[in-house]
Formats: C-alpha cells, structure tokens, sequence
C-alpha cells in the first residue's frame, strides 16, 4: 500500500515521504494512530496545502524536546524499592517506576519512552537508562534504586 506520512518515522521515512508499507502495517497502525494516510491524488494534494502547517508543528515538537532534554541533562532520579540483604529486589523497577519518578522532579515522560535495553532493573545501585523525547532526541538518565527504609 502507498502511504503519505505525516510526521518522521523511524525506519521508514520522513514528513511527507510517500513509501509502500505492507497493508496490515498502514491499516492497523500508521493510519490509526495519525501517522500517515493513503497516497490518494487528494490526499496528496491536501498535504501539499498543509504541508509547511505540518512542518511547523513538528519543527515546535522537536523544539519541546530539545528544550526538556537540556533540563534532563545529568539528572538523576532516585527510586526506592523493598530489598534484600544481598543487593537483589523483591520485584524489579520498570519503566512504569521510572517514568514516575521522573515525574516527581518535574520531567513529565510517558512510560513508552523509558528505554530500557537489558530488562527491568533488579538489584540496588546506580543504573543508566534512556528516554526518547522525539525520534530524534535521546537523553541518558542515571537512575539510582535504593532499599526502602
């Protein structure tokens, strides 16, 4: 299926990009969510309207992002979590946990954007993850698990 995308997305093209993507993957996803719609004549030619409307407000949205990274730079945040003598959790801090504590120093991220690479985290100390603000913007965060008094 030919698609018009109407923001970045990774691994498949940029604003405005008209690619093919598997039929499944546009109707289930990319149109849906917004992402991107049909590459019909019209559509086409309604995007071409819209298109420098639609490059200001992801021009904004990468701004934003840049903006909260800068804030986020060397931030760390601490989360605290039952424990047992030998250094290992009961349970584990997820990317729910994180994204909540991040929350409580004022960086406000959603869940989805805590990337962590090796899993939820299960032992005390100082762990780094990332964030992902935008496509584009990644921001390392030193989280540091303590037990619960």
């Amino acid at each position: 299926m030919q698609i018009i995308l109407m923001e970045k997305v990774v691994n498949l093209g940029q604003l405005g990009d008209v690619v093919k993507v598997k039929d499944g993957y546009a109707r289930n996803f990319l149109i849906p969510q917004g992402k991107a719609k049909r590459a019909t004549q019209n559509n086409i030619a309604a995007f071409e309207a819209r298109r420098a409307e639609l490059e200001a407000v992801e021009a904004a949205r990468l701004a934003a992002a840049q903006a909260q990274a800068t804030a986020m730079t060397d931030m760390v945040v601490t989360v605290n979590q039952k424990a047992g003598v030998d250094g290992k959790l009961f349970g584990s801090v997820t990317n729910a946990d994180i994204a909540e504590a991040l929350a409580t120093a004022g960086q406000a991220v959603e869940k989805m954007n805590v990337r962590m690479p090796d899993g939820p985290l299960k032992t005390l100390g100082e762990h780094t993850v990332t964030v992902a603000l935008h496509q584009d913007v990644v921001v390392e965060v030193k989280v540091v698990v303590a037990p619960e008094a």
